[in-house]
């Protein structure tokens, strides 16, 4: 008989990985006490080490830099319309007969 493969919830990842960047309890302690593998519990504190910082950006600056990655965007989709009326003109003149 196979196991089932648990999936935890992000708040319940996030919790165990606070307790251990808290330092007051081992790795594994955490892990025994939440029955997950300790490798898991690494896991998630290395992610919160890394990502913490993200979630006291201001609202703003993640706003502008989705603001910048559409501007890029657009003028990627100007460039290749373009690219793309040059190609259908260069087509056609190599189509037309020439008249001589």
């Amino acid at each position: 008989m196979t196991k089932k493969r648990r999936s935890h919830s992000p708040e319940f990842k996030f919790r165990v990985a606070l307790e251990a960047v808290k330092g007051m309890k081992p790795i594994a302690q955490i892990a025994q006490e939440q029955q997950v593998h300790p490798s898991l519990v690494r896991a998630w504190k290395k992610q919160l080490q890394e990502d913490g910082p993200e979630l006291f950006r201001k609202e703003n600056h993640r706003a502008e830099k989705e603001q910048q990655q559409k501007e890029a965007l657009y003028e990627q989709i100007g460039r290749l319309q373009m690219e793309l009326a040059w190609l259908k003109k260069s087509c056609l003149v190599q189509l037309t007969p020439s008249g001589g």
